[in-house]
């Protein structure tokens, strides 16, 4: 497919996360910004790290606990794991949708579709901050939401400042679906250094993305009228940490990780 040339001149988190893991599909803009991030930051391609760990031990408790469907809103480049990967070990029948902004995704969707014959996934190209409402639709095309799904906003929601209604936004989506859904959430803060926090956010808006920290606080609103699953809002590493990889308490290493996470269910 047929990319524009702003694709190539603006960097994109999605992209810019793939090159803190290590990986191969990005582009120099995007090189650029993460070596910008990690000059002041150096904890970043920790946390991308931590991050998707986070998000593996979650989504096998929640298929442990009975939920079958996920709805993964900025899922970035695929890297393996994926996702429905780690829910179809637990069932092959699990279902997910998954949803990115960003056209590159797109052409590496093969890898986000090759689902176990007994379960389902589809990719959906579309920018959460304007299409709430064709997520839902689409999303309604593969998952039954008249049963719990588990939305899973990993490393998304610092991406959406409060001018674009991050709030409004995550409360739409838990609207359209059913008591016992998950929401799945991962979030980078200047709780711990807001100073390199807040330089961080400069460089992303500096290169055209929208980029806020928030407080454990302000986390702790996205899950309002939802039950946290305990811990609560934890830093991620500490977030039921697999028994082999408990991490002594360390408030150095909870400040390169700078991120808040949490899962909480729908009532």
């Amino acid at each position: 497919m047929a990319l524009p040339e702003s694709h190539f001149t603006t960097a994109h988190p999605a992209r810019v996360y793939d090159f803190y893991l290590g990986g191969k599909t990005n582009y120099q803009v995007d090189r650029d910004a993460g070596e910008q991030v990690l000059a002041v930051w150096p904890g970043a391609q920790q946390a991308a790290q931590v991050n998707r760990a986070f998000m593996h031990r979650a989504v096998r408790l929640l298929c442990e606990r009975g939920i079958r469907q996920f709805l993964d809103i900025g899922t970035g480049i695929p890297t393996e794991p994926n996702l429905h990967q780690v829910a179809q070990e637990v069932d092959p029948a699990a279902r997910t949708v998954y949803v990115d902004k960003d056209p590159l995704v797109l052409v590496h969707a093969d890898a986000l579709m090759r689902s176990a014959p007994e379960g389902r996934t589809a990719y959906l190209q579309a920018d959460v901050t304007t299409d709430v409402d064709r997520i839902v639709a689409g999303a309604a095309e593969t998952l039954d939401l008249d049963e719990p799904v588990a939305l899973s906003l990993i490393a998304l929601l610092h991406f959406v400042p409060d001018e674009q209604g991050a709030y409004g936004m995550v409360r739409r989506l838990l609207d359209a679906l059913s008591p016992g859904s998950a929401l799945v959430l991962t979030h980078g803060t200047g709780d711990f250094d807001p100073a390199v926090m807040e330089r961080v956010a400069q460089i992303y808006r500096g290169s055209g993305i929208g980029a806020q920290a928030r407080s454990r606080e302000e986390l702790a609103a996205f899950f309002d009228g939802l039950d946290l699953v305990p811990p609560g809002i934890e830093v991620p590493h500490r977030w039921r940490p697999d028994p082999a990889r408990v991490r002594p308490r360390s408030e150095e290493y909870d400040a390169q990780v700078a991120m808040w996470a949490a899962v909480g269910i729908k009532r």
